[in-house]
C-alpha cells in the first residue's frame, strides 16, 4: 500500500496500489496519517516526496471504499472525512519542505495530496481532475487549497465543471510548477532536492510556517510578527552558524 525510503536525508513515500490504479481509501489514509506522524519529528529529514507508481499518481477514492461509506452511519462518515481533512493539512503543515513528483491521473483526494505540497513536477502525461460533483458530493477538503493554488477565477471553473486539466494547462494557471519529459523527471527532481536540503533546517520551517500564516495577520500585528520571526531567528544558534559562514566564506555546519 505504501512503500517508502530515506535516501541521505530525503524521505520518499510512494503509493502503491497498482490493482486499484493507487486509489486512495481509509486505510491508506491512516496508514499515510500514521507514516507522516512517526517521521515528522524526524530532524535529520530535509525534504519529503511523493510518487507513486504504474503511471498513475492516484485515480481518487476507491470504488469499494465508497460503497462502503454508503453503509456507515452520519458519525462515521464524519470521522473517516475528518481524517482525510486531518491527512491534507498533515501534508500542507509539514515541517520540511514537500514536493510531489506527479505521473499519470491525480483524481479528486490524489489531486489534493499534490496540490499540499510546495512543489510540484508533473510528467508531460500528468492529468488533474476533481470531479466529486458528478457524483453528489463536493470537494471539499480541496477547494481551500485549489483556491488558494491557483486563484479564485480559476477555482470557481475548474471545481464547478470537473474538467480534466493537462500538465501544460496546470503549468499555465499556475496549479503545478514544472512540467518535464519522464526521461528527465528524476535528474530534475534531484536537483531539486540537493537544491532545498542545503538550506536551514529551523529558517526553513518558519519561511513554510510564514508562508501560510501571513495572511492572518493585520498592519500592525503583522508588523510584529515579521520582526518577531527575524530576531527569534538571528538570534538563533543557527542564524548565528548561517551569518558567521557568510562572512568567513565557507559551507554553514547546520546542525
Amino acid at each position: 500500500m505504501l512503500k517508502t525510503k530515506i535516501i541521505n536525508n530525503v524521505i520518499e513515500i510512494n503509493i502503491s496500489r497498482p490493482e486499484v490504479k493507487n486509489a486512495l481509501n481509509s486505510e491508506l489514509i491512516n496508514i499515510l496519517l500514521n507514516e507522516l506522524n512517526e517521521i515528522k519529528n524526524n530532524i535529520s529529514l530535509k525534504v519529503l516526496v511523493f510518487k507513486s507508481e504504474d503511471g498513475v499518481f492516484s485515480s481518487g477514492a476507491d470504488l469499494n471504499w465508497l460503497r462502503d461509506v454508503n453503509h456507515l452511519t452520519y458519525e462515521e462518515l464524519y470521522d473517516d472525512s475528518l481524517n482525510f481533512v486531518k491527512l491534507l493539512n498533515k501534508i500542507n503543515n509539514f515541517p520540511i519542505p514537500v514536493i510531489s513528483i506527479v505521473d499519470g491521473a491525480a483524481i479528486g483526494g490524489g489531486a489534493g495530496i499534490a496540490l499540499c505540497s510546495d512543489i510540484i513536477i508533473a510528467s508531460e502525461k500528468a492529468v488533474f481532475g476533481i470531479s466529486e460533483l458528478q457524483y453528489g458530493i463536493i470537494p471539499a477538503a480541496i477547494v481551500p487549497i485549489v483556491k488558494k493554488r491557483i486563484g479564485e477565477t480559476k477555482a470557481r471553473e475548474y471545481l464547478l465543471t470537473g474538467e480534466r486539466i493537462n500538465a501544460e494547462k496546470a503549468l499555465q494557471i499556475g496549479m503545478i510548477n514544472y512540467v518535464k519529459s519522464i526521461d528527465e523527471i528524476e535528474e530534475f527532481a534531484d536537483k531539486l532536492i540537493s537544491k532545498l536540503s542545503k538550506n536551514a533546517p529551523l529558517a526553513t520551517k518558519e519561511l513554510r510556517q510564514m508562508i501560510r500564516q501571513v495572511d492572518n495577520y493585520k498592519d500592525e500585528e503583522l508588523d510584529k510578527y515579521i520582526a518577531k520571526t527575524i530576531a527569534d531567528l538571528r538570534i538563533s544558534d543557527e542564524g548565528k552558524e548561517g551569518i558567521n559562514a557568510f562572512l568567513e566564506k565557507r559551507k554553514a555546519g547546520w546542525h
